[in-house]
């Protein structure tokens, strides 16, 4: 059966290594004959959340930019894909803010079942993913329908195109065909 999968790729860098490992992804689900739709977040503008709830009561954002739109588009996907740089342990400042944004969706009917992780990081152990694993499963823990389905890690990649010939894009791309 076909899914509508919604693919954000964090990475302040257009062409980074994590929006490669996305690309990877979206190949490898195109194949299986999913509908893929990719959201850069680079090129969008979204503020930080103010903290006020008001979303909770109204499934929307007061807060009028893109990624109001981008929370919309979650809603209705049934798979979500987020492709994030590690900094400092961590998921990029970006995916923490559309995270954060997307608390419109904690109080709606959502259609998202698996949710799946691509990193990238300079550090090459494979515990360098394990603060964004956690982070994004404490969004994950708010959506009780929904689980982490898979995650996969690039290390030792720092430079736009160091991941070309790694062993994480054919990760990536059978993790989406296998959707």
């Amino acid at each position: 059966m076909s899914k509508q999968i919604l693919v954000i790729s964090t990475s302040p860098r257009k062409g980074g290594n994590s929006d490669t490992l996305a690309d990877a992804f979206i190949q490898g689900a195109r194949e299986a004959g999913h509908k893929v739709e990719k959201i850069n977040l680079y090129d969008k503008n979204i503020g930080f959340c103010k903290g006020c709830l008001t979303c909770v009561k109204t499934q929307r954002c007061v807060i009028h930019d893109d990624a109001a739109d981008i929370a919309r588009q979650m809603l209705t996907a049934d798979v979500l894909v987020f492709a994030t740089p590690i900094y400092y342990y961590g998921m990029c400042g970006q995916m923490k803010t559309m995270l954060d944004r997307s608390n419109p969706l904690y109080s709606a009917e959502y259609c998202f079942r698996d949710i799946y992780l691509l990193a990238a990081a300079a550090e090459e152990d494979e515990h360098t993913v394990d603060g964004t694993v956690t982070g994004l499963q404490g969004w994950i823990d708010c959506f009780e329908k929904a689980r982490l389905a898979g995650t996969v890690f690039a290390g030792g990649v720092t430079a736009v195109g160091e991941i070309q010939g790694h062993a994480a894009l054919e990760r990536a791309h059978e993790m989406g065909r296998r959707v």
